[in-house]
């Protein structure tokens, strides 16, 4: 059986023994195998963040890299690098920002994300699609196109949120968190990546509100992360 499917199922099992509390020592469940399991999982083209490294690079250094960082994970010690931000087009002809995190970072932002999944995915409605895995846009229109034509429904709501993750408030993020996750490590990781400075035209800004679009733990349609 696939580790980190283990993995997964033990925190489930965990987070539906105490539904009504928030968890502790969740970091426990990242250690080295996880690590190199989530690397692997990256996407190995990827675009690379502010220190230029890629994929193949961190790889030839992986089994010495991947334990330093583990190391300063679980201590505290490690810093969350500048995200470097690039704008892609819309199909409306507008622009979005996509922030992008180093290698390493990217990594650690996928291991958390393979924790904090099975916690959350316990308490979603079976009709929920948003950014979750093994649900797709196409099963949302499918069910909605079911829903329409065998209920006989006859009102539709569209609503957008200009901006949304872009204006994300950082204390109401911490509150719905404390609901769930209480594990000390995890939290202070979160902290950082939402203190990260964003590397825009040379210049670095530090964000009071909102969430990056592009690392792992980013809003994002993937079949194996959560997003928040």
């Amino acid at each position: 059986m696939n580790e980190v499917l283990t993995v997964e199922m033990q925190i489930a099992a965990r987070a539906r023994k105490y539904r009504g509390e928030a968890l502790t020592n969740l970091h426990d469940f990242i250690d080295i195998g996880l690590l190199h399991d989530c690397f692997d999982s990256l996407n190995k083209k990827g675009a690379s963040g502010v220190d230029a490294e890629k994929w193949t690079d961190y790889n030839k250094q992986r089994n010495e890299r991947i334990p330093e960082l583990l190391t300063a994970f679980r201590s505290g010690k490690y810093r969350a690098p500048n995200i470097r931000r690039v704008f892609i087009p819309k199909g409306d002809g507008k622009l979005r920002p996509l922030g992008l995190p180093t290698v390493e970072d990217k990594l650690l932002q996928t291991a958390v994300s393979r924790v904090l999944t099975p916690i959350y995915e316990g308490i979603f409605y079976h009709e929920s699609y948003g950014f979750r895995p093994g649900k797709s846009q196409h099963q949302a229109v499918e069910e909605l196109s079911r829903e329409v034509s065998m209920n006989r429904m006859r009102y539709i709501i569209d609503a957008d949120m200009q901006n949304y993750f872009g204006s994300i408030n950082h204390g109401c993020l911490r509150e719905f968190l404390d609901l769930k996750i209480k594990d000390g490590v995890i939290r202070k990781m979160i902290d950082k990546w939402l203190k990260a400075g964003i590397l825009e035209n040379g210049q670095v800004v530090y964000p009071t509100e909102g969430t990056p679009q592009g690392g792992s733990l980013a809003p994002r349609t993937h079949p194996q992360t959560l997003s928040f």
